[in-house]
C-alpha cells in the first residue's frame, strides 16, 4: 500500500482507503460478520482511512468501526459525516444545536472523545454561502470534539466555494471515469490551498467493475434500483448520473484499453490515482475478496499516456454531454 499526504492535517493516508456506505445501508442486504471480515482485511492490507456517515444504516457503519477499534491495535482514521439526518434536509437546519447533536451522537457511536475528521454530508448549495456554519465547525474543533473537518459535495461549484473557508481540510467529491469535471479546475485550486481530496463513487456504483449486464437485478433496498432518477437523493450518486444502458455501452468501449493484469475495477481506480491532486480513492467493500481486489490497485503500475488519452476520448464523446455540466 502507498500513502499520500492529506492536505494540511499532517496525516498520511492509504491511497486506496475504504468507504462504508455499502456495509451500512442502501446497497441491499448485508451481514455484519462479513462486513467485519472485510474491515479486518482492509487493515491487514494497509488501509488506514475509513469513510463513514451517521446515516449509513442509522449509525450501523459507525458502530462497526468502533468494534474494529476494539478488536485491533493498529491506529487508523475514521472520517464521518453529518447533516443528512435533517428532515427536511434544508440549509436552515444546519444550526449550532443540530450539528452539535449530530456530532455527539457520532462520538457515542464511534466510542471516541474526538472525531478524526467530520464532513458536512452533501448539504444544500446554500450552506456553502453560510459562513456561520463553518464557524460552528471551528468551535467544535476548539472544544476538542473534532480534530479536523471537511465537506462532501455534489457539485464542483460547492467544492470551490468550500475551500475558501480556511478550516476545510478535505473535500470528498465524485470523481471517476464517468465524472471527470473536477480535474478541470477544482484539482488545481485544491492543490494550491493544500486541501485533501477523497474521490468517492470511484467505481460508479459498481458499473466500472465491468460485471454488470443488461439483465442484472438489484434488491429493492439497493439505491441502484430505487434512485436511478434521483427519487431518494441526488441522481448523480447512482451510476454517476448516467443512464444504465449508456453506462454499460461505455464500459464495453473501455474494456479493450484495460492493461493486462488489471481488472476493470482496478483500472478505474488506477486511473483516478494518476491525478496527483487526489489523496485517496474510497471504494466500498462488503467482502474480503472485494477488499483484496481494491487494495491491490495501489501496487499496480501507472497507466500509459495513450490509455489515458483513449479514456479521455471515450468520456468526451459518450459521457461528457450527459453529466459534465450538471455537477
Amino acid at each position: 500500500m502507498k500513502y499520500r499526504p492529506l492536505g494540511q492535517t499532517g496525516w498520511s493516508v492509504s491511497e486506496v482507503s475504504m468507504g462504508t456506505w455499502a456495509i451500512g445501508s442502501a446497497w441491499g442486504s448485508v451481514d455484519d460478520e462479513q462486513s467485519m471480515a472485510a474491515l479486518h482485511r482492509a487493515l491487514d492490507n494497509g488501509v488506514n482511512l475509513f469513510d463513514t456517515a451517521d446515516v449509513y444504516g442509522d449509525g450501523r457503519s459507525e458502530r462497526l468501526l468502533a468494534r474494529l477499534r476494539r478488536e485491533r491495535s493498529e491506529p487508523f482514521y475514521v472520517f464521518t459525516k453529518a447533516g443528512r439526518r435533517l428532515d427536511p434536509h434544508v440549509a436552515a437546519g444546519y444550526t449550532r444545536a443540530n450539528l452539535t447533536t449530530f456530532v455527539e451522537r457520532s462520538l457515542r457511536n464511534l466510542q471516541v472523545e474526538a472525531i478524526d475528521l467530520l464532513q458536512l454530508h452533501c448539504p444544500p448549495t446554500e450552506v456553502y454561502y453560510m459562513p456561520e456554519v463553518f464557524g460552528v465547525l471551528d468551535d467544535l474543533v476548539a472544544q476538542g470534539k473534532l480534530l479536523h473537518y471537511g465537506v462532501s459535495v455534489e457539485k464542483v461549484e460547492e467544492a470551490l466555494k468550500a475551500i475558501e473557508f480556511p478550516g476545510v481540510k478535505s473535500v470528498q467529491i465524485i470523481f471517476n471515469l464517468f465524472r471527470q469535471r473536477p480535474a478541470d479546475l477544482f484539482f488545481e485550486q485544491a492543490q494550491r490551498r493544500q486541501v485533501g481530496i477523497l474521490a468517492r463513487v470511484p467505481l460508479s456504483s459498481g458499473m466500472l467493475t465491468g460485471r454488470m449486464r443488461p439483465d442484472t437485478t438489484f434488491q429493492a433496498s439497493d439505491h441502484r434500483a430505487f434512485n436511478r432518477h434521483g427519487e431518494a437523493f441526488d441522481r448523480g450518486e447512482t451510476f454517476s448520473g448516467i443512464d444504465y444502458e449508456t453506462g454499460l455501452q461505455a464500459v464495453e468501449e473501455l474494456r479493450p484499453i484495460v492493461p493486462p493484469g488489471m481488472s476493470m475495477a482496478q483500472f478505474a481506480m488506477r486511473w483516478i490515482l494518476m491525478f496527483p491532486a487526489v489523496t485517496c480513492v474510497i471504494p466500498g467493500g462488503r467482502t474480503p475478496a472485494q477488499v483484496d481486489e481494491n487494495t491491490r490497485t495501489s501496487e499496480l503500475p501507472g497507466l500509459p499516456d495513450d490509455v489515458m488519452q483513449k479514456a479521455a476520448e471515450i468520456y468526451s464523446r459518450r459521457i461528457q454531454p450527459l453529466v459534465h455540466y450538471y455537477w
